[in-house]
């Protein structure tokens, strides 16, 4: 499916600054090229991500915000919200659940992008961090039905001023049964210089740049050189 992205409001929900460059940091930067109009919020800042042993929360979370603020930026992202929820302690919560749907509330994008909650593991060698899992949890129940119905939440209407809001498409990124696949060969090298902000976290640039150009579309003929993001695509018509 190709979607018109001209014009087009995209929100960007995850737990962690640098995930949103990690799983689909391609898709968003064609999509801002494209004219789309793209907003993360990140859940957490990222205070638990260090081993150094003279590093704090406090310190790793300035630290972070600002490699995600410089990321984002490259993807073309035109603003960067952080929710400041407790790193590694992230469930798909009300309060959570509160938090994004007065961002969906507030910046009304046809598109969400997340992550899949049901991905506990890939293959034998990685597990899916339970912030990820939180995070597109709380995101699905606030896309569907908790922000498109003005009784949930109803004080964010009486006082904030925050009229529900129906999105109109949800992309579901990490996930082991995509149905929908961007080609972002053109963006794969934009992907990897926003990655480069995230100095904190990445400790072999040149390897995560290996890494990434080596995962290569398995479905394109030998000699041609393709890169897809893929995604469970659900389309609400109602």
């Amino acid at each position: 499916m190709t979607q018109t992205m001209a014009g087009k409001r995209v929100m960007g929900i995850f737990a962690h600054p640098d995930d949103p460059e990690f799983f689909c940091g391609a898709t968003f930067a064609r999509w801002a090229a494209e004219g789309a109009e793209i907003i993360f919020v990140l859940a957490t800042s990222g205070d638990k991500g260090s081993s150094d042993p003279d590093m704090t929360s406090e310190r790793l979370i300035a630290i972070r915000e600002d490699e995600e603020r410089c990321a984002a930026a490259k993807l073309g992202v035109k603003e960067v919200i952080f929710l400041r929820h407790r790193d590694g302690e992230l469930t798909p919560s009300l309060e959570l659940r509160r938090d994004i749907v007065r961002a969906i509330r507030m910046y009304k994008p046809e598109i969400v992008v997340t992550l899949d909650p049901t991905v506990f593991w890939w293959g034998d060698r990685s597990l899916n961090h339970p912030d990820h899992r939180a995070v597109g949890e709380a995101t699905l129940a606030a896309v569907y039905p908790t922000a498109r119905d003005r009784l949930n939440f109803p004080e964010q209407e009486r006082e904030e001023g925050l009229e529900a809001h129906k999105v109109k498409y949800l992309y579901i990124s990490g996930t082991q049964s995509p149905n929908v696949w961007v080609d972002v060969t053109d963006y794969i090298e934009t992907k990897i210089m926003s990655l480069h902000e995230h100095k904190s976290q990445i400790a072999d640039m040149e390897k995560m740049a290996e890494r990434i150009r080596g995962s290569r579309d398995p479905q394109a003929p030998p000699d041609v050189v393709r890169y897809v993001d893929s995604f469970r695509l659900i389309t609400f018509d109602r």
